[in-house]
Formats: structure tokens, C-alpha cells, sequence
């Protein structure tokens, strides 16, 4: 008689996880709130889909941190998301997107340029500031001009007397 021996059912494999960054994770390294990468994600900002485990949980790449940096950098200099997620196509179609993708970044570098010397010249008004209350401060008589009852639109007041 042929004698059989019972064979141990195999375990269905268990997932292992997706190598790569959780989303706290990427959180942690890229600055950003995790609700910040479901955003981008979700806005779609991002060039390639953000791998996920078995269970569904994200799972960021380098590449994914690299490009969420570019995002965020773009954000900081104010380029609007429709603008990004214009950008975020353009890389994603790859090869042949490239002249439209240096005329998006010379028009926000024009934009970023613009808003630079706006700060400038505000930053002029406050180094002008700093120095009339300096020298208020030290010649003692910063509080006087109101003492006297000189009101701000008298015409014998300058605007740099009004602090």
C-alpha cells in the first residue's frame, strides 16, 4: 500500500513592504506635512505615482522626496499649483517638453526677479525706518512730534517726522 504523507498547506506569502520612506517619513524629510504630500499627490504635482504597499500606505522614493523639494520651492517663490502641475506634466511626458518647460521656468524667473525688487525697495523703507528711530532714540526726542500736538496731516510735518 502507498502510504501518503500529508503535505503542510503553504501559507499564502505574506506582502513584505515596498522598500522606501513612509509618509511620516518623507514628511520628516522633506519639511511638509503628510497632509501636504496627500495634497500634491492628490493636486497632481507629482511626476511619477507614489508606490504603495500591499495595505495601500505610501511608500516615497528618492525620487519622490527630490521632486516634492522642487515643489515646494517652486511654491515658495509663488508659482501657483496650476502652474506646478503644468510643470509636473511637462516632466512627465519627458523627451520633446523641454523648450516648453524652459519658457514655464523664464517666465517665473521673470516673476521671482519682479518680486525681488519689490523687496528691495521695501526693504529700503525699512532700513530708513530703523535708522530715523536710531536717531530719534539717541537724540532723546523720539515721542516729541506727538507732545506738541502736531497732527499728521499738517502740512509743516514730513512724512519721515510721522513715526
Amino acid at each position: 500500500m502507498l502510504e501518503v504523507k500529508p503535505q503542510p498547506i503553504p501559507r499564502p506569502a505574506r506582502p513584505r513592504p515596498q522598500a522606501g520612506l513612509s509618509i511620516a517619513e518623507a514628511a520628516r524629510r522633506t519639511g511638509v506635512s503628510a497632509h501636504t504630500l496627500r495634497y500634491y499627490e492628490r493636486a497632481g504635482l507629482v511626476v511619477t505615482s507614489v508606490g504603495r504597499t500591499a495595505s495601500g500606505q505610501r511608500r516615497y522614493q528618492q525620487l519622490d522626496l527630490d521632486w516634492i523639494t522642487v515643489c515646494t520651492k517652486l511654491r515658495a517663490t509663488g508659482m501657483p499649483i496650476k502652474t506646478i502641475r503644468r510643470y509636473a506634466q511637462l516632466v512627465a511626458a519627458g523627451h520633446g517638453s523641454e523648450q516648453e518647460r524652459l519658457t514655464l521656468m523664464e517666465a517665473h524667473r521673470a516673476e521671482v526677479t519682479a518680486k525681488l525688487a519689490e523687496l528691495q525697495e521695501n526693504l529700503k523703507l525699512i532700513d530708513h525706518k530703523i535708522h530715523v528711530y536710531r536717531g530719534r532714540l539717541a537724540a532723546g526726542d523720539a515721542d516729541q512730534l506727538w507732545a506738541t500736538g502736531r497732527a499728521a496731516g499738517d502740512s509743516e510735518v514730513s512724512p519721515a517726522e510721522l513715526e
